[in-house]
């Protein structure tokens, strides 16, 4: 048929098909208007019993009513005016209740009456034409749902504030039938959980997937083969806590902790913005580092970064802490208005606080009352007082260091700062620091959040229905501070054990992370979280002994393996009958393949470093300003930790980026978590994954441990996925290896070559197979997933 004739067909067939579809999807519509929803009525009616058994003994609002009305009712009845209709809103208390209709003769919600209230007419009303929610919205209540609301009613609709809001309570710990399944208190809740939802807890770990699982989490780095023999040849009760111990004492430890903090904190080695050149930060990640291995309690921790400076007798340390608050974006660009700016980095710091420390997204507010959550614009100004109080300019030149700053010389590191690693090439470092020497600026709402648009001065303070304030505290960042960890501070202490649960278990007890407002997740175990938050507290804000508690407990020793039941009651893994299954994050990827590899160098701290990255990179996106040119770094300092790596806000670390890093423009609490194409890409093409190939592969061949083909692909096995291969996976990889050496030449393998001239005594093409089928382990799923 030639392509004339069939172009006529084709038009036939849309000529005649589209409106024979259109025709049956109207009937169908038709159908489903008058029809269906009748019958719905009746069905819900015949499977009333089944569909009451499901519903809750005793409806909860929070946990059970707020989220229906959330998705399927606030669209209409919520907190925007201008979508709002009927009068009626369901998202205060006082509005729910209250009478509506022309004559406010009418309750939406009259407690313990469902004859009376409309809100059931109208849910269970057969005529679709009056059932809500309309069709029109595009949204719809199931049999269960319309019967908790009914329920809730029923049983006199009680309200209750947000749980966020309300302090938490120690509750006793649950008794569980499964006592031998408890490592400690954690599991009691897990267990307690699963028991209700007829879920029964996985199986240990095998030894070596629980060593590789929390070295990764612990350090982000892998076991070592010493490590992990003598883990498995430790048959005492105690063995995984001593594990646990080792490696809460290591540096490691507190360079991968720095890691998740570096995302909060928007730590860049650049100002950002258009012209981007470099500043010098790196004395307080130094600090960073040197706190988390100390252990430095939480709330210290917090308050030297937030107010180190206004402390008595401040040491250099407290207030170099306070680089915290300068690490947002700087402008250099010319032309811009300063105190446009500036109001930018003071918003910047009162939003990083509000979402790192508290959860919230206070943003909302700057230019309008908060929608969803009791959060006015004037608590927002107020609140963003506490950062509006330094002597600082909007726009700076290209040769200047913001103001305030610090000088740091070796004086002051023998003196004070010792945990600071400045090289003999560096006279001196200034970071930016905190100083409120701008005590007179007062602090306006402004409208619209318009920097020129200022209307009433407020007083500093916090938002009252996380806690108190007024009256209670001074009003500065030290203020802020005490009310942030004082007991009626509904927030913190939940925000800090849930980031801490998500760095352990994958995802937080609420999942979403960074807004525990009222369209934030509900907690999955809000019980567990709060027994978990209060005693954080009455511990002392200890962070290793919580992360200690995290990884001995039970839950987090399962398998992450699971089956059909498991994928269908739990599919999220939300009730944690197995372990997650997380991919390492980009750090962990490329530090796993260095140390692996022993190309690592395992030094702490100091100025970032510049490893391999795509050649051209900053002079395709420079603006003729400062970073123009990418020079890879030598002498080992591109082989350090990823956490080290020199990050230019507006070209972040290609490969990095690629596996879900944070920008660092703003505060990130949580990564996105992708599986792409291009990760593939670089996991095969990454300079840095190729020569931990090669290197490992000639290390494997110079150590004359594994003499045999079979026995260096179970040592390579090993190093990569902490096990060791089964016989089909070694006569596989056996077949591969012998395929790869047989394909060498010459041409192909540059670096090979280079390789085999320092060692001349191996073959080429053994090498070359070996690099090959070792980068083929690291492409594995195992070798990059933490399981």
């Amino acid at each position: 048929m030639s392509k004339k004739n069939k172009s006529k067909s084709a038009k036939w067939l849309l000529y005649f098909i589209v409106p024979f579809l259109l025709v049956l999807l109207f009937k169908y519509i038709s159908k489903d208007k008058n029809e269906g929803y009748n019958k719905l009525s009746s069905t819900s009616e015949n499977n009333y019993d089944t569909a009451e058994m499901k519903v809750p003994d005793n409806v909860d609002y929070i946990f059970d009513v707020k989220p229906i009305l959330s998705d399927r009712c606030y669209l209409c009845h919520g907190p925007d005016e201008g979508t709002r209709e009927a009068g009626l809103r369901l998202d205060i208390k006082e509005n729910a209740y209250a009478a509506i209709g022309k004559e406010l003769d009418r309750h939406a919600i009259i407690p313990g009456d469902t004859i009376n209230s409309q809100m059931v007419y109208r849910i269970n009303n057969p005529d679709v034409e009056k059932r809500m929610p309309p069709l029109t919205s595009n949204l719809s209540l199931t049999d269960y749902e319309r019967k908790v609301l009914t329920k809730w009613i029923q049983q006199g609709a009680v309200w209750k504030d947000h749980w966020a809001f309300v302090p938490p309570v120690k509750s006793d710990i649950p008794k569980v039938s499964n006592s031998e399944l408890v490592a400690n208190e954690i599991d009691n809740f897990i267990l307690k959980t699963l028991e209700q939802k007829g879920l029964k807890p996985s199986e240990k770990a095998s030894k070596e997937k629980l060593i590789r699982r929390v070295s990764f989490d612990l350090t982000g780095l892998p076991p070592s083969i010493d490590a992990l023999d003598s883990f498995l040849n430790d048959k005492s009760s105690d063995a995984y806590e001593k594990v646990v111990d080792k490696l809460l004492a290591s540096t490691a430890y507190g360079e991968h902790m720095s890691a998740n903090w570096l995302d909060i904190a928007r730590y860049a080695d650049t100002h950002g913005y258009q012209d981007d050149l470099e500043r010098v930060m790196w004395p307080w990640r130094d600090w960073v580092i040197s706190a988390f291995n100390r252990n430095l309690p939480y709330n210290d921790f917090i308050e030297w970064q937030l107010a180190g400076d206004l402390l008595p007798d401040a040491s250099l340390e407290q207030i170099l802490a306070t680089g915290f608050n300068r690490n947002h974006k700087i402008t250099q660009e010319g032309g811009v208005i300063d105190e446009e700016y500036r109001v930018e980095y003071v918003l910047d710091r009162a939003n990083t606080t509000s979402k790192a420390l508290l959860g919230l997204t206070m943003e909302c507010a700057q230019c309008h009352d908060h929608k969803y959550d009791p959060i006015s614009q004037r608590e927002y100004y107020s609140f963003y007082g506490f950062f509006n109080h330094v002597d600082e300019k909007g726009l700076i030149g290209y040769d200047e260091i913001p103001e305030p700053n610090i000088t740091i010389t070796q004086k002051e590191i023998e003196e004070a700062l010792s945990f600071v690693n400045m090289p003999d090439s560096i006279k001196e470092a200034k970071p930016m620091v905190m100083r409120d020497n701008k005590a007179q600026r007062k602090t306006y709402i402004l409208n619209r959040g318009a920097y020129d648009a200022p209307t009433d001065e407020v007083q500093l303070a916090a938002p009252e229905m996380v806690a108190p304030f007024e009256g209670r505290y001074e009003r500065n960042r030290l203020g802020l501070v005490k009310w942030l960890f004082s007991e009626e501070n509904s927030l913190t202490a939940r925000v800090a054990v849930n980031r801490m649960w998500q760095q352990i278990f994958g995802v937080g007890i609420v999942s979403s992370s960074a807004d525990f407002g009222n369209q934030g997740a509900l907690p999955s175990h809000p019980e567990l979280l709060d027994w978990l938050a209060i005693t954080f507290r009455e511990e002392g804000w200890d962070m290793k002994k919580m992360m200690k508690r995290m990884v001995l407990s039970y839950t987090y020793q399962q398998t992450s393996k699971t089956n059909e039941k498991l994928l269908e009651l739990d599919p999220n893994n939300s009730y944690l009958a197995r372990n997650s299954r997380d991919k390492l994050t980009a750090e962990m990827i490329r530090d796993n393949a260095l140390s692996v590899s022993g190309l690592l160098v395992e030094k702490v701290g100091g100025p970032s470093v510049k490893p391999y990255q795509p050649p051209g990179i900053w002079e395709e996106t420079t603006s003729g300003q400062g970073l123009t040119k990418y020079f890879v770094d030598s002498g080992g300092n591109q082989y350090r930790r990823s956490l080290y790596t020199f990050w230019k806000r507006t070209v972040p670390p290609p490969a990095m980026m690629t596996f879900d890093a944070a920008g660092r423009d703003l505060c990130t609490v949580e990564r996105q978590k992708t599986s792409t194409p291009l990760q593939a890409l670089v996991m095969l093409n990454d300079p840095v994954l190729i020569e931990a190939a090669q290197v490992m592969a000639l290390n494997t061949l110079k150590e004359g441990e594994a003499k045999t083909d079979e026995e260096r692909i179970v040592h390579i096995f090993r190093k990569l996925t902490s096990r060791t291969p089964d016989p089909e996976e070694k006569e596989k990889l056996l077949t591969f290896l012998k395929n790869a050496e047989q394909e060498y030449n010459e041409k192909e393998a540059q670096k090979i070559n280079e390789l085999i001239k320092v060692n001349q005594s191996i073959k080429a093409e053994k090498l070359y197979g070996l690099s090959v089928l070792t980068s083929l382990v690291f492409n594995l799923d195992e070798a990059i997933v933490k399981a």
